[in-house]
């Protein structure tokens, strides 16, 4: 059972390790922070050492996995904060069989992720990739596009990033359905979330279908090459989550085929996405470089959370985004 202290002690300087790599930008709290426990700044190489004593470790360099390497030296430790939504690669067999209490930055990029859908699908209806094209030609050439309100969407992963999309989709008039492990028959955001273990028997119905859902053994590779078959020639598909939720080889199989009819992509199995990888050739294929969430002063709100826990860790309360390690998420 995850536990805190049931005394309070205000007074008591914990030490606490951020976890840094070459070229972040430390904290911009870092000195709120250093009043309130004893700081060790650290990249992955010096983990080891500065592990040792220490109840707190916060993940800035939060897609390391530096921590499963020296797990032995943690003899203290007590709580890890990780400074993104996804936990995926944090998450090995003995932190989650420890009582070591894990938090996230649930909530930080549900709107900001939730524009970048919304941006996504409009650029893929309003053909605002071949107007750019155009234009670097100096080609006009009218084109008839299609219209968005009405279309359906498919939002596979039902958490507070999954419903800000479907709130901002459905704003716009979008059709929205959600998919993830609990099926609900009536759903504020979704209307209906089905199960996204049988997502192949519903994907026919979307012409927009987004990636949302966290990385687990349940959701990897769960769009696979029987749902993009099950879909529409005209469908679209957007990946904001992570890039294993996809079948990479299918997906590129599927938009040569013209199984369907294009994919926006922020995330992938390997990034930065290698050179010669098929996607940077392909004309349905948009790629940003995992940024989707990252708005001006992104880091600020993460650095911000991890404060406010800090206050209520000292004050022995529980603490906010706490994640349920074997699910593999924050639930309600």
């Amino acid at each position: 059972m995850d536990t805190l202290n049931e005394t309070p002690d205000t007074k008591r300087r914990p030490k606490v390790v951020i976890l840094t790599t070459e070229g972040v930008t430390p904290p911009h709290n870092l000195a709120n922070i250093r009043q309130q426990a004893d700081v060790v700044m650290t990249d992955a190489a010096g983990l080891a050492g500065a592990l040792p004593g220490a109840e707190v470790i916060f993940l800035w360099d939060f897609f390391s996995t530096a921590l499963r390497d020296v797990w032995q030296h943690a003899d203290s430790l007590r709580w890890v904060h990780v400074a993104a939504a996804g936990v995926d690669s944090l998450l090995f067999d003995e932190l989650c069989e420890s009582d070591v209490l894990v938090t996230n930055a649930h909530g930080a990029f549900d709107e900001s992720i939730a524009e970048f859908v919304l941006a996504s699908v409009l650029a893929h209806d309003k053909q605002l990739y071949i107007s750019k094209d155009l234009q670097q030609q100096k080609v006009w050439k009218h084109r008839e596009v299609q219209r968005t309100a009405g279309q359906n969407a498919l939002v596979v992963g039902t958490g507070g990033i999954g419903r800000a999309t479907a709130r901002l989709l459905k704003a716009v008039g979008l059709n929205v359905l959600g998919a993830g492990r609990t099926v609900r028959s009536r759903d504020a955001d979704f209307n209906e979330v089905v199960s996204s273990a049988d997502l192949a028997s519903h994907a026919g119905w979307a012409d927009h279908v987004v990636m949302i859902a966290p990385l687990t053994v349940d959701t990897r590779g769960i769009l696979s090459t029987e749902v993009l078959q099950a879909m529409k020639p005209s469908a679209h598909v957007v990946n904001v989550g992570r890039g294993a939720l996809v079948d990479e080889d299918a997906l590129v199989e599927a938009l040569r085929n013209g199984d369907i009819a294009a994919a926006s992509l922020d995330v992938f199995h390997v990034e930065p996405l290698p050179a010669g990888h098929p996607f940077w050739g392909m004309d349905n294929v948009h790629i940003s470089a995992h940024m989707s969430g990252d708005v001006v002063g992104w880091r600020e709100t993460l650095a911000n959370q991890f404060e406010k826990n800090l206050g209520l860790w000292l004050h022995s309360r529980p603490l906010v985004n706490r994640v349920d390690k074997k699910l593999g998420y924050v639930t309600k």
